[in-house]
């Protein structure tokens, strides 16, 4: 746990998967084609903290939805590419446009698909229920599930690793 803290002091900006890291996984779609998917609020919370500490938030899903889109605006996150087949390519994008080395990035996924960019971040991160291989490269584990609480437990643990988690929280201890 030691490594991932280490590795978590160093996180600028931090990517975040949708289908099964901001939500279960589950796919809603009714009889007219409409997309529904459920975000959890708790992992809105902890995103715009981390956010308020200073780091940076990127959105990247090879699905395209209407929602994802409006949760980003919900949560202020103006960094959001979807439909993307190449993550890899928006990671590389995204280093140059901050000017930040890999070290600097974390990257919270679940499945294959996200594997090019976990193996070059510099905090890899997945949910409980990934594929092994998947688990395999990552850093760190979430002990909560995609959907359901994942995204705050890695944004709380960037922020302690950071020194910035009490100051986030002292605004509702007053």
């Amino acid at each position: 746990m030691q490594d991932v803290f280490e590795k978590a002091k160093h996180i600028r900006l931090a990517i975040f998967d949708v289908d099964g890291v901001l939500t279960d996984g589950s796919l809603y779609i009714s009889d007219s084609g409409d997309e529904y998917k459920a975000f959890n609020t708790l992992d809105g919370h902890g995103m715009r903290m981390l956010k308020q500490s200073g780091v940076e938030l990127v959105i990247i899903s090879g699905r395209t939805s209407r929602c994802v889109e409006m949760r980003a605006q919900n949560l202020g996150i103006g960094l959001l590419y979807q439909g993307v087949e190449d993550k890899l390519g928006v990671f590389s994008s995204l280093l140059a446009k901050f000017g930040l080395t890999p070290e600097a990035t974390a990257y919270i996924g679940d499945d294959v698909v996200d594997l090019p960019v976990m193996r070059r971040c510099g905090l890899a991160v997945c949910v409980p229920d990934s594929p092994a291989l998947v688990k395999q490269h990552a850093h760190y584990i979430t002990q909560l599930p995609g959907g359901c609480g994942a995204v705050r437990e890695i944004c709380e643990l960037i922020m302690q690793a950071q020194g910035t988690f009490q100051a986030q929280l002292s605004r509702y201890l007053k």
